[in-house]
């Protein structure tokens, strides 16, 4: 799988009951920031995900308090979406976007309180399994319909899978894929053109059955991924298909001006009794591309004419502004500052520091207080002690190297374990994201690692090509940051595909190298868990084992810090994707 890159650079239980995580709606208590103040444990909001039946997963969507139809909302943005074609959406600005005009069998329904139940979208539930998730049924429901008014069918939904074998399709998640095909998945299946594609059968227009050669009892959460939602087999311009999607949700696109401008407006075809996801209260959407970060800050600040009307995906708060945003009252109703699914590293190069006292060493002396006031402070996230986020299921808080104690580092700790292990000024070749922001940092790092003894490297990359340098298996590199978030909220997305020794390559996502047998046999294990407790329960082992064995440098739990336009309501922070949530605003007047 492709690693979900953080905002910063550019599997499974038997899911037929609730499941519980911790998301963050509120500001971090940490301490820390220039004053030096020590971090106390970041707190979190509970709210509860649970898997829905048949009666959630009906329309229409729980109604946002006071909103009201009508109006035009605009967004701004750096970019242009990179990919609109489900197929080719891995990326949370994509997948975000396109719940205004993709549906899939499953999503996620938001209640008023801000908790989230995985319900039916195109399909009746959240799918059944009989087997412990070998094979999973699903029911189209009545009255779904594509933007030109046919009827959505189940030969929608298989050719949508089968296309995702396609050459073309080379950016979005491969789980289903594999997990029908095997690993070399595109030769053993070219797509449409090459027939059906086996495990794969629709017995009738509405009904859907996926048999995989493994059990995957999850599945019902990976249906909810962008990445498959349907595309009709009349309607697909292939490659072209990226930037004009067909709609078969509340709004369709009318002009697409690439790096320039999207604009969206109802589908007259889609019916809110069907959809217990979406709501739909404005006319329009109008997005505006090319805005770079600092000038929508000013601009949100500023709050004039069509802005009023303005939120963004993307733009979060720049460090430059974070004390004036958090400090004006005026401010404060229209910011949001949610925790993310993303947790920032300091990847430990395992197959070069092979010492765990050394590794712990590096743990210790890290500098996690200095560095996030570089980035924002608290703002910029919640110091993280663990490998999994806290909106994972099976998380659970510790810090084994007192990292809530001393988040400036204890250089004091980290001498003695080198002096300990013989490796008293071992040299550490420390990779970086070559910015502004990034130099700041190393020049923090290089003076807590040398405090505690260390020998400090560090070596610049161009920023273009950053994450192709670390993710070279015999890199030259000891220490290197890197962001990871979770596909859906359990441990296998979170941890298997970071920590796994089966998934070093170059350009996979084990940056560190980790490959410990008792890790892989644990990850084995826990996969094949159908309780989801019980599950979650074992991804929290496992996330300990990574702790105990020093394997890399949690850094922080990431936060995004947005603003909004004032004439705007029912904005919301997504804790799935980590982005402003479009699918509850509404113009106010």
């Amino acid at each position: 799988m492709n690693a979900r890159k953080s905002a910063r650079l550019a599997a499974a239980v038997m899911v037929v009951g609730a499941l519980t995580v911790t998301t963050a709606c509120s500001s971090s208590k940490s301490g820390g920031g220039a004053n030096g103040a020590a971090a106390a444990t970041p707190t979190a909001k509970v709210a509860s995900i649970a898997v829905g039946n048949a009666a959630d997963s009906t329309g229409p969507a729980v109604p946002q308090a006071g909103a009201k139809p009508g109006g035009t909302v605009n967004m701004i943005d750096r970019d242009d979406f990179s990919h609109l074609d489900p197929a080719q959406v891995y990326l949370n600005t994509n997948a975000e976007v396109s719940l205004l005009f993709t549906r899939g069998l499953t999503g996620y329904k938001v209640a008023a309180d801000g908790s989230q139940k995985l319900v039916g979208d195109l399909a009746t539930d959240t799918g059944t399994t009989t087997d412990g998730g070998k094979s999973w049924k699903f029911t189209l429901k009545d009255g779904v319909k594509w933007q030109d008014g046919t009827a959505i069918t189940s030969a929608d939904v298989k050719y949508s899978i089968e296309r995702t074998f396609q050459s073309f399709i080379k950016s979005g998640p491969t789980y289903l894929q594999t997990w029908l095909a095997g690993d070399d998945y595109r030769k053993a299946y070219a797509g449409p053109d090459a027939g059906d594609l086996p495990g794969v059968a629709t017995p009738d227009a509405k009904t859907i059955v996926y048999t995989f050669k493994d059990a995957h009892p999850d599945a019902n959460f990976t249906f909810a991924m962008t990445g498959y939602g349907i595309v009709p087999k009349a309607h697909d311009t292939k490659e072209a298909y990226d930037k004009k999607p067909f709609s078969s949700g509340p709004y369709q696109i009318v002009e697409h001006v690439t790096d320039k401008s999207l604009d969206l407006e109802r589908n007259p075809n889609w019916d809110p009794k069907t959809d217990p996801i979406r709501n739909a209260y404005p006319d329009k959407w109008h997005m505006e591309f090319g805005v770079q970060g600092k000038d929508g800050a000013q601009r949100f600040m500023a709050d004039n004419g069509t802005d009023k009307n303005a939120f963004s995906f993307h733009l979060t708060v720049p460090a430059e502004f974070v004390d004036k945003v958090k400090n004006d009252t005026k401010l404060k109703d229209r910011t949001l500052n949610g925790l993310t699914p993303y947790v920032d590293y300091y990847f430990i190069n395992n197959t070069r520091i092979t010492d765990p006292k050394v590794r712990e060493a590096l743990i210790r002396a890290f500098p996690h207080q200095q560095t996030r006031q570089i980035e924002g402070g608290t703002s910029y996230g919640d110091y993280a002690t663990t490998y999994m986020s806290p909106t994972v299921l099976g998380y659970e808080a510790s810090d084994p190297f007192d990292t809530l104690k001393k988040p400036q580092g204890d250089p004091e700790a980290a001498k003695k374990l080198l002096a300990d292990a013989g490796k008293s000024g071992q040299t550490i070749v420390y990779a970086y994201n070559n910015t502004p922001t990034n130099q700041k940092v190393t020049e923090a790092i290089r003076i807590a690692l040398e405090a505690a003894g260390f020998k400090f490297v560090p070596k610049p990359l161009d920023p273009k090509t950053y994450y192709d340098a670390i993710g070279v298996v015999k890199n030259e590199y000891d220490l290197y940051w890197g962001g990871w978030g979770a596909d859906w909220p359990t441990g296998y997305t979170s941890l298997q595909p970071v920590w796994d020794g089966r998934a070093i390559a170059d350009g996979a996502s084990n940056y560190a190298h980790v490959n410990d047998p008792e890790i892989n046999s644990a990850i084995d294990a826990a996969v094949k868990i159908a309780d989801q407790t019980e599950q979650g329960k074992a991804w929290a082992k496992i996330d300990q084992m990574l702790q105990k064995k020093a394997v890399s440098i949690p850094d922080v739990y990431q936060r995004s810090l947005s603003l909004y336009g004032s004439n705007l309501g029912g904005v919301t922070f997504d804790s799935m994707q980590g982005l402003q949530y479009p699918l509850n605003i509404f113009v106010k007047s």
